[in-house]
């Protein structure tokens, strides 16, 4: 999850996997792979994916790598986007990289979340507020960027609660002086 700001009132969260780049050759996974026998014509054993072309052991494990990371993207993602209720602005985007088996792995993410207060209203500001950092931090691996994102929730409840306690002392000014109280 990553805090920019890609309109005046929304944040962006995302997830990145780090994934290293997968390189090899176009092969299809099998939906049962199978060993095949050493012979001749196959003298490493190799699995034929869906479309002929055998896949080696150094692909099978980039694709197993990229599996999980796709997974582990797609999990914090919904974890942000649960926590974020309405105020997620749409569904969460997703960047992909090719595996070798030509199928696309999904390896960051982002969801945009509304982080506008609600005007005039510091009690309603200070439950969003609550409500964004909870987004913020709902994966189980919040990334640095996540944890920006709730420090600005946390300063934003901050203020709605100085805003409320103000304006539970009866307004801005107390004896003639202008009352600041954080």
């Amino acid at each position: 999850m990553a805090y920019t700001r890609p309109m005046a009132d929304e944040l962006t969260l995302t997830g990145v996997g780090a994934v290293p780049a997968v390189g090899g050759r176009r092969a299809a996974v099998p939906g049962s792979p199978r060993k095949l026998p050493e012979s001749p014509g196959n003298p490493s054993g190799q699995t034929p994916g869906e479309d002929g072309v055998e896949i080696s052991p150094d692909a099978k494990k980039k694709i197993a790598e990229l599996a999980q990371v796709d997974q582990a993207v797609r999990a914090h993602e919904a974890a942000h986007m649960a926590a974020g209720g309405g105020l997620v602005r749409g569904g969460a985007a997703y960047s992909y990289q090719r595996g070798p088996d030509g199928k696309n792995y999904a390896v960051g993410g982002e969801v945009s979340i509304d982080t506008s207060p609600v005007s005039d209203n510091p009690a309603a500001t200070l439950q969003k507020a609550q409500q964004i950092k909870a987004a913020a931090m709902a994966p189980a691996d919040p990334s640095p960027q996540d944890r920006k994102v709730a420090a600005m929730a946390s300063a934003m409840a901050l203020k709605a609660a100085a805003d409320l306690a103000k304006k539970a002392q009866g307004g801005d000014r107390v004896g003639g002086r202008l009352n600041v109280e954080a």
